[in-house]
């Protein structure tokens, strides 16, 4: 099995490859599975690389939920600000060579990792308490969300 140091931002490559990585081996007589997850256990620079560059998408995403949250698409938007949290959270871990292979406790991981902003967690918090299905609700989860803000 050959696994590719250039998966796509969250993609379920990218999780096997982790999970692949952080495998406990409980048999193995070949040694084929020994072998992959010491391949997967090294979180590849190009990788780490092409997370973080493919924040791009986070971007595109929020971009997306804002033609939807004038029309009260609270289903729509919620989804894309998920998306796009994760992958800022892909993002976040991948510098520090960390894999994130389940949604549930990303975020807070993130948020304890060096270098992350201060309040990540909170504010990712903050973002998901906001939404309560009106336009002007949803536009300011959405600027709350922006990747790549100045403060």
């Amino acid at each position: 099995m050959a696994l590719s140091d250039r998966a796509p931002p969250g993609g379920a490559q990218l999780r096997l490859r982790g999970k692949a990585g952080l495998a406990v081996v409980l048999a193995d007589s070949s040694g084929e599975l020994t072998a992959l997850r010491q391949a997967a256990g090294i979180y590849p620079p190009r990788l780490r690389e092409a997370v973080v560059t493919g924040l791009w998408e986070a971007n595109s995403i929020l971009g997306g939920a804002r033609k939807a949250a004038p029309r009260g698409d609270s289903g729509y938007v919620a989804g894309c600000l998920f998306r796009a949290v994760l992958l800022c959270a892909h993002a976040l871990h991948a510098p520090a060579g960390r894999w994130v292979v389940n949604e549930k406790g990303a975020v807070a991981t993130a948020g304890r990792l060096p270098g992350v902003p201060a309040g990540f967690s909170k504010d990712v918090d903050a973002v998901f308490a906001a939404p309560d299905g009106g336009a002007d609700a949803l536009s300011g989860a959405l600027d709350a969300a922006a990747v790549g803000r100045a403060d």
